[in-house]
């Protein structure tokens, strides 16, 4: 039977995004067009218009709801990521509120989803310009150091640590002022001996899957410590099926918090939407010693751990008695990378910025979760 539809990558508006980044996303889209029966076109282009229903992969969340629906997208079902109403709400920005008497207010600030987000998240504020920033910071050193979060920031990159009023002067002096009025900047306590957990959801079509896991660490190229994986517990179902296959105490206090934040984001923000649904819940220990936990950001786009779930949403299709899976995401640097016989390869190559790098995914059944 022929196709019905047609898979497109959407390329975002950002220019730092690797080329090893934008292949991956490419195989998912590919991987994507293969589970719904439909043909992978590749990068979207306006002026070849097809006939059939069109599914889209953005590289970024898109913004604006006209902007969506110019594309044909109108709801969770058109997409594999998000859209989101404003700029801000697709950052680190909303996570926090912003300071009392804040002289800066982004249209669409949501004022409420701060307060019932508030027990999913650490200390921090937000701020979109810097005297608000700065008595922001003021407040929040009185707790310890000061994590400084530029909302453009992918993973842990532009952010940095301010011990002191000092330190935190400095580091606002060198935010874009333009990006901070337009994006805002993101003000939290530090923790230490973090653990990051990934708690998600994603659809594709009748299926929904949720998840929890860890994000891996690995040396790159250059001797540095980055981002090289995600190991995913996944359920078939809401998050009420992930918390139904047990887990230890903090990492269900992880997938609620992640459960509270995502459901406050989707009530408070008129026009959001997204089919895949990412937190980062970070859990360590504060200056003070105490024990925390809360979720750091979302992100409503294709991302790390995206290739694990597009994997997992695949075996729930191919076996309906499948209730959950482990799905682990591998990003190796350096030649000659011993991939396992039954991984699936996301990209292997020689990227222009990172160097020798493969990324695969491997799947299998979770237990007797069948």
């Amino acid at each position: 039977m022929p196709s019905t539809g047609v898979v497109y990558v959407h390329r975002g508006t950002k220019s730092d995004r690797a080329a090893h980044d934008h292949a991956t996303c490419t195989e998912i889209a590919r991987r994507l067009a293969a589970l719904k029966g439909y043909r992978f076109a590749g990068d979207y282009d306006p002026s070849a218009e097809v006939a059939g229903d069109r599914y889209f992969v953005p590289t970024d969340t898109l913004i604006g709801t006209h902007n969506a629906n110019a594309l044909g997208i109108r709801g969770e079902h058109h997409l594999f990521g998000g859209v989101a109403p404003h700029s801000f709400v697709a950052t680190k920005t909303i996570s926090h509120p912003l300071v009392d008497n804040a002289k800066c207010v982004p249209p669409g600030w949501s004022t409420q989803f701060a307060v019932d987000a508030s027990d999913a998240v650490l200390a921090g504020f937000s701020a979109f310009c810097f005297d608000d920033a700065l008595r922001a910071g003021e407040r929040l050193l009185a707790l310890g150091p000061v994590r400084i979060k530029r909302a453009l920031g992918i993973g842990g990159s532009g952010q940095t640590v301010a011990p002191d009023l000092d330190a935190l002067v400095q580091a606002l002096d060198d935010v874009d002022s333009d990006e901070l009025a337009q994006f805002g900047i993101a003000l939290e306590q530090d923790l230490r001996d973090v653990t990051t957990r990934s708690i998600g959801q994603v659809r594709i079509d009748e299926i929904v899957a949720s998840y929890c896991g860890t994000q891996r660490l690995v040396v790159n190229n250059e001797g540095e410590q980055v981002y090289g994986g995600s190991d995913l517990l996944v359920a078939r179902g809401d998050f009420d099926a992930l918390i139904g296959l047990g887990h230890p105490p903090h990492v269900r206090r992880a997938v609620e918090q992640a459960r509270a934040y995502d459901a406050a984001a989707f009530r408070c923000f008129a026009g959001l939407f997204a089919s895949r649904r990412n937190y980062d819940v970070a859990q360590g220990r504060d200056a003070r010693g105490r024990t925390l936990s809360g979720v750091l950001e979302q992100s409503w786009r294709v991302g790390g751990a995206s290739s694990a779930e597009v994997e997992a949403l695949i075996a729930f299709r191919a076996n309906p008695s499948l209730r959950a899976v482990r799905a682990a995401s591998t990003e190796a640097y350096g030649a000659n990378v011993e991939v396992p016989a039954h991984a699936v390869i996301y990209y292997e190559g020689v990227d222009d910025r990172a160097g020798p790098l493969t990324k695969y995914t491997v799947v299998e059944a979770h237990g007797d979760a069948r």
